[in-house]
């Protein structure tokens, strides 16, 4: 069955607006306080928190990950309630940066520790959106509205201290307190989010509305409105263009809220301009030199690339042979970008060579290309290979991936949930691995070459009969009927 758009983005444009419905509101809190970076540094030590997870062998997304991320996230409440005074010396910014440098750093050394480290910074990054699952969403739907009905009933001292600390101290209101609550709810929204989206989407889910918002009015309804239309505007396209484009979602959506964030300010400076003909002229200048600038970016590159790599570029196929029989294949093609291990791959033909390429490599993201590259050429051992990658991976996004590509190979996913690990998939691990050891699709196209011949039907086993024809019409009848009433169903086509 063919999914749709709708089918495949909708857990993650819903999940984009429970972060949308939150996240506005509190990013107005985070820009009147002046502490823009907090929910970066904040998202930082919950990502933090996950990584230590994972050096334990918490896999991202699971229930022990979120409670380090959570555990991390409270530590990092109260260090920024501690550091706030009323007479500073030292802005809380200075400190709140220098917190999330520190817990980037100290992430870096912990995953440099654990396997496919890298791996895992990207997937804390970018989050996986995309793979949300709608359990997920009703749990981050219920702890959000729990947040936002804690900071309805105190919504007094919140927005007080936001808009004035200093009245907050001359009414005797303990700020520090009141601050502690605040970051330990925005923790725990924090901590939620980072899990699915990422350490970018989250930042710009914060900043961006509430920047737009207050561009626009400073009214506090009409904020929240704005920043909760403008979310899901930008969620909607976003995830759209990440769909056409088969790019990744979170960074898709980040890049379209920046490019929303200049088109509404370029319109809102033309609009107040006291000469909007003055203002239209610079805004055409701006974007003249703007495109010059990237004119000029493109023509470096080109001429650079075409000094540095064109003998490598054309040199690469013709060592393929050469590269065959290194031993340390593998670290030839960890050189490579994506772009240039495709078009390496795609220059063999040969399933056996693909096969000791797949063997001498030690890369999981690159023995799944390896995969792919071969099932295009021998299908049922390409599968093998995707299958027995699936069956060890540790990686939630390497996952999705293998499954995507399996999914496109037999139109079948038999209900394998990429954000589990293969103990949770078994059952859906064995059914592929028998789909795949009977490979139906083929043994059909197989059986049609052959004119239906029904002697050649007559000759299969019955059980790869009734198989076929149950993969054939997506029929579940007891296999009597189907032999009895379907076998000349599929001779006479």
């Amino acid at each position: 069955m063919q999914l749709s758009v709708w089918d495949i983005m909708a857990p993650a444009f819903f999940e984009c607006l429970v972060l949308v419905g939150i996240h506005s509101y509190l990013g107005l809190h985070v820009i009147r306080r002046k502490v823009i970076f907090v929910d970066l540094a904040l998202a930082q030590i919950a990502a933090l928190g996950t990584t230590v997870g994972f050096l334990f062998g918490i896999l991202p997304g699971t229930m022990g990950a979120y409670w380090f991320s959570l555990s991390f996230t409270f530590i990092g409440a109260a260090i920024f309630s501690i550091s706030r005074l009323r007479h500073e010396t030292i802005p809380q910014e200075a400190v709140i940066g220098l917190a999330y440098a520190i817990a980037a750093a100290v992430a870096i050394l912990v995953i440099d520790k654990a396997p496919h480290g890298a791996e895992h910074i990207k997937e804390i990054l970018t989050g996986s959106i995309l793979w949300v699952k709608w359990s997920t969403i009703a749990t981050a739907a219920i702890v959000y509205s729990f947040v936002g009905v804690f900071h309805y009933i105190f919504r007094r001292q919140f927005l007080l201290i936001s808009n004035d600390p200093e009245e907050a101290y001359r009414q005797g209101m303990s700020v520090r307190f009141w601050d502690f609550l605040f970051y330990v709810s925005f923790g725990l929204v924090i901590s939620l989010s980072v899990k699915t989206a990422g350490v970018l989407l989250v930042f710009v889910f914060l900043v961006v509305p509430a920047i737009t918002s207050m561009l626009i009015t400073d009214i506090l309804w009409k904020q929240l409105a704005i920043g909760w239309g403008l979310g899901v505007f930008v969620s909607m396209i976003g995830l759209y263009i990440s769909y056409v484009a088969d790019i990744p979602s979170g960074p898709t959506v980040v890049a379209f809220y920046g490019l929303m964030l200049v088109l509404i300010s370029l319109f809102l400076y033309y609009r107040r301009a006291e000469s909007r003909k003055t203002a239209l002229l610079r805004i055409a200048m701006g974007v003249g030199v703007f495109i010059l600038i990237i004119f000029g970016f493109y023509l470096m590159g080109e001429s650079f690339r075409s000094i540095y790599h064109t003998h490598e570029h054309k040199s690469l196929v013709t060592e393929e042979e050469h590269l065959l029989h290194e031993v340390d294949v593998h670290k030839k093609l960890d050189t490579l970008s994506e772009v240039e291990l495709d078009k390496f791959l795609g220059t063999i033909k040969s399933p056996q060579k693909l096969h000791e390429i797949f063997d001498a490599e030690q890369d999981k993201y690159t023995r799944f290309k390896i995969a792919s590259r071969l099932a295009k050429l021998d299908r049922k051992k390409g599968l093998i290979l995707l299958l027995d990658l699936l069956e060890t991976c540790e990686l939630p996004f390497l996952r999705a991936e293998i499954v995507q590509e399996m999914q496109q190979l037999t139109g079948k996913k038999f209900g394998f949930d990429a954000s589990q690990g293969p103990g949770e998939n078994s059952a859906a691990l064995h059914r592929w691995r028998k789909f795949i050891e009977y490979d139906l699709p083929a043994l059909f196209e197989w059986l049609c070459e052959t004119d239906r011949d029904e002697s050649v039907w007559e000759e299969l086993p019955e059980h790869r009969r009734v198989l076929i024809l149950r993969h054939r019409f997506r029929l579940n009848f007891p296999k009597q009927q189907l032999l009895a009433n379907r076998g000349k169903s599929f001779l006479s086509g």
